[in-house]
Protein backbone atom coordinates (compact mmCIF):
# COMPACT_ATOMS: atom_id res chain seq x y z
CA UNK A 1 0.00 0.00 0.00
CA UNK A 2 1.40 3.41 -1.32
CA UNK A 3 0.64 6.42 1.49
CA UNK A 4 0.11 9.86 -0.47
CA UNK A 5 0.24 12.85 1.43
CA UNK A 6 -2.71 15.05 0.64
CA UNK A 7 -1.86 19.18 0.41
CA UNK A 8 -4.82 19.99 -0.03
CA UNK A 9 -5.84 18.65 3.94
CA UNK A 10 -2.55 20.18 5.05
CA UNK A 11 -3.02 23.22 3.70
CA UNK A 12 -6.79 23.95 5.15
CA UNK A 13 -5.41 22.41 8.69
CA UNK A 14 -2.45 25.13 8.52
CA UNK A 15 -4.77 27.86 7.56
CA UNK A 16 -7.60 27.41 9.93
CA UNK A 17 -8.59 29.94 12.17
CA UNK A 18 -6.25 32.07 10.21
CA UNK A 19 -6.53 35.94 8.86
CA UNK A 20 -4.02 37.14 6.57
CA UNK A 21 -3.05 41.01 5.39
CA UNK A 22 -0.91 41.96 2.56
CA UNK A 23 0.58 45.00 2.87
CA UNK A 24 2.71 47.35 0.20
CA UNK A 25 5.48 49.13 1.97
CA UNK A 26 8.90 50.30 0.34
CA UNK A 27 11.23 49.23 3.44
CA UNK A 28 13.35 46.92 4.30
CA UNK A 29 11.65 43.67 6.34
CA UNK A 30 13.90 44.70 9.51
CA UNK A 31 12.93 48.55 9.30
CA UNK A 32 9.43 47.57 8.70
CA UNK A 33 9.78 45.18 11.82
CA UNK A 34 11.37 47.73 13.74
CA UNK A 35 8.69 50.16 13.08
CA UNK A 36 5.66 47.36 13.67
CA UNK A 37 7.18 46.75 16.79
CA UNK A 38 8.18 50.47 18.30
CA UNK A 39 4.60 51.08 17.16
CA UNK A 40 2.52 48.04 18.55
CA UNK A 41 5.19 47.54 21.46
CA UNK A 42 5.35 43.85 19.55
CA UNK A 43 8.49 42.10 19.42
CA UNK A 44 8.76 40.67 16.03
CA UNK A 45 11.91 38.65 15.59
CA UNK A 46 13.17 36.72 12.52
CA UNK A 47 13.00 33.32 13.04
CA UNK A 48 15.46 31.24 10.70
CA UNK A 49 14.05 27.68 11.48
CA UNK A 50 10.83 28.56 9.40
CA UNK A 51 12.47 30.62 6.75
CA UNK A 52 10.41 29.50 3.30
CA UNK A 53 13.26 27.26 0.71
CA UNK A 54 11.73 27.37 -3.09
CA UNK A 55 13.58 25.90 -5.98
CA UNK A 56 12.50 27.92 -8.96
CA UNK A 57 14.39 28.08 -12.13
CA UNK A 58 17.30 25.94 -11.13
CA UNK A 59 17.93 28.37 -7.95
CA UNK A 60 17.29 28.68 -4.35
CA UNK A 61 14.96 31.74 -2.63
CA UNK A 62 14.96 32.14 1.04
CA UNK A 63 12.15 34.23 2.10
CA UNK A 64 12.41 35.49 5.91
CA UNK A 65 9.40 35.15 8.54
CA UNK A 66 9.30 37.41 11.33
CA UNK A 67 7.39 35.84 14.81
CA UNK A 68 5.57 37.56 17.34
CA UNK A 69 3.78 35.69 20.09
CA UNK A 70 1.30 37.24 22.14
CA UNK A 71 2.23 36.37 25.90
CA UNK A 72 -1.75 36.17 27.15
CA UNK A 73 -2.92 34.04 24.31
CA UNK A 74 -2.39 31.52 22.12
CA UNK A 75 -2.05 34.17 19.15
CA UNK A 76 1.07 34.12 16.66
CA UNK A 77 2.08 37.04 14.07
CA UNK A 78 3.84 35.66 11.19
CA UNK A 79 5.08 38.48 9.13
CA UNK A 80 6.38 37.20 5.46
CA UNK A 81 8.54 38.82 2.87
CA UNK A 82 6.94 38.27 -0.21
CA UNK A 83 9.98 38.83 -2.11
CA UNK A 84 13.60 37.69 -2.43
CA UNK A 85 16.31 38.15 -5.58
CA UNK A 86 13.58 39.26 -8.54
CA UNK A 87 10.96 36.07 -7.36
CA UNK A 88 7.96 36.15 -5.12
CA UNK A 89 6.68 33.74 -2.44
CA UNK A 90 2.91 34.26 -3.99
CA UNK A 91 3.31 35.06 -7.50
CA UNK A 92 -0.37 35.86 -7.41
CA UNK A 93 0.79 39.21 -5.16
CA UNK A 94 3.74 40.66 -6.55
CA UNK A 95 2.66 44.36 -5.98
CA UNK A 96 2.76 42.86 -2.24
CA UNK A 97 6.03 43.41 0.18
CA UNK A 98 4.94 41.95 3.52
CA UNK A 99 2.30 38.51 4.49
CA UNK A 100 1.14 39.34 8.11
CA UNK A 101 -0.31 35.83 9.15
CA UNK A 102 -2.32 35.62 12.07
CA UNK A 103 -2.41 32.10 13.27
CA UNK A 104 -3.44 30.26 16.83
CA UNK A 105 -6.62 31.88 18.13
CA UNK A 106 -9.56 33.54 16.06
CA UNK A 107 -9.29 36.81 15.66
CA UNK A 108 -11.90 39.41 16.41
CA UNK A 109 -12.93 41.74 13.37
CA UNK A 110 -12.39 44.92 15.84
CA UNK A 111 -9.38 43.52 16.81
CA UNK A 112 -8.22 43.27 12.88
CA UNK A 113 -9.92 46.53 12.01
CA UNK A 114 -7.73 48.28 14.98
CA UNK A 115 -4.45 46.30 13.61
CA UNK A 116 -5.47 47.44 9.75
CA UNK A 117 -5.76 51.20 10.96
CA UNK A 118 -2.48 50.54 13.18
CA UNK A 119 -0.11 49.37 10.04
CA UNK A 120 -2.02 52.13 7.99
CA UNK A 121 -0.45 54.77 10.18
CA UNK A 122 2.86 53.71 9.32
CA UNK A 123 4.56 56.81 6.33
CA UNK A 124 5.90 53.67 4.37
CA UNK A 125 3.24 52.12 4.18
CA UNK A 126 0.86 52.62 1.17
CA UNK A 127 -1.57 49.57 1.41
CA UNK A 128 -2.73 46.93 3.63
CA UNK A 129 -5.55 44.71 2.48
CA UNK A 130 -7.23 41.42 3.52
CA UNK A 131 -6.65 38.15 1.57
CA UNK A 132 -9.01 35.55 1.72
CA UNK A 133 -7.96 31.93 1.06
CA UNK A 134 -9.83 31.70 -2.48
CA UNK A 135 -8.14 34.78 -3.57
CA UNK A 136 -4.21 32.84 -2.90
CA UNK A 137 -3.29 30.17 -5.76
CA UNK A 138 -0.01 29.13 -3.83
CA UNK A 139 -0.94 29.46 -0.82
CA UNK A 140 1.32 25.65 0.27
CA UNK A 141 4.13 28.54 0.15
CA UNK A 142 3.23 29.81 3.37
CA UNK A 143 3.16 26.69 5.13
CA UNK A 144 6.35 26.08 7.00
Amino acid sequence: MKLKLDFDDLADDFFDNTRLLGIVASVKNYQFCWQLNNLLRYDFRINNDIEIQLYKKQRQYYFSIFEYREPTASLVHYLYHNQFDGEYLLPEFKHLDFLWLLKGDIVAEDFMQQLVQSIRSITAVQLVTELTNEKIKNRGHLIF
